[in-house]
């Protein structure tokens, strides 16, 4: 009975590693600010609800004795009003900055462009301003490490959603519009992406891989693809 009671512990446990796809193993500061969220409010929500149980507690040890019509009146109110008024506002305030900080706020001389389309059930890549000329490549991003990345996002035929979650957040891939997240990578490697809305029946299968290269690998990697075809 106690080992089932921690199976859901351990499967919690099992995502927190180090995961092709785990958001908490971030490899660039966007997504470790995201990680940084997520351990706070999962910490905060740990700490409410050793105080529910607390309460919850103390509740039952008091039995049927009530509490003074003023003593009620300071538990609804600081309790059910100022304490959950109070962790929203700092919710909100801190979700809108991390948000804003995602989001490119200026294009750099130094940042480097992508363009991603998604249709069912692949991601075309664009590179325009790869040595020699616009190049494209499918379900593989190469891009170098150490550098802004803004990713100009649309999509061809359905609603998709770009996520690599060990760069950065996700967006939607909408078709008619463009949608920029800005992402960086650390260091040189792989990393998973994938399609986070459900887009038809190969949705499961609409993956990406995001290759970081350094320069000289980077500018070598970007000659040996296709030449960009124009959009008619």
């Amino acid at each position: 009975m106690q080992a089932a009671a921690g199976l859901p512990l351990l499967a919690v446990l099992a995502g927190c590693g180090d995961a092709p796809l785990s958001a908490l193993h971030p490899a660039g500061p966007a997504a470790a600010a995201i990680a940084t969220a997520w351990w706070w409010m999962a910490g905060g929500a740990a700490l409410i609800l050793l105080g529910v149980l607390a309460l919850a507690a103390w509740v039952l040890r008091r039995g049927r004795a009530r509490l003074s019509e003023r003593g009620a009146r300071r538990l609804v109110w600081g309790a059910g009003v100022a304490f959950p008024l109070a962790v929203l506002t700092l919710l909100l305030a801190y979700g809108l900055g991390l948000g804003d900080a995602l989001l490119p706020q200026a294009a750099g001389h130094d940042v480097y462009r992508v363009e991603v389309t998604g249709r069912q059930w692949q991601w075309e890549v664009r590179y325009p301003d790869a040595p020699g000329g616009a190049r494209q490549s499918s379900n593989e991003i190469h891009v170098p490490v150490g550098r802004a990345i803004d990713v100009h996002v649309s999509a061809a035929d359905v609603i998709h959603s770009f996520w690599v979650p060990r760069l950065g957040g996700k967006i939607d891939a909408i078709p008619g519009r463009e949608n920029t997240v800005r992402l960086r990578a650390d260091a040189p490697g792989v990393y998973e992406g994938l399609c986070a809305e459900f887009c038809g029946l190969g949705h499961a299968g609409m993956r990406m891989r995001v290759v970081a290269h350094d320069d000289a690998a980077l500018a070598a990697r970007l000659r040996t693809l296709a030449i960009a075809q124009e959009a008619p």
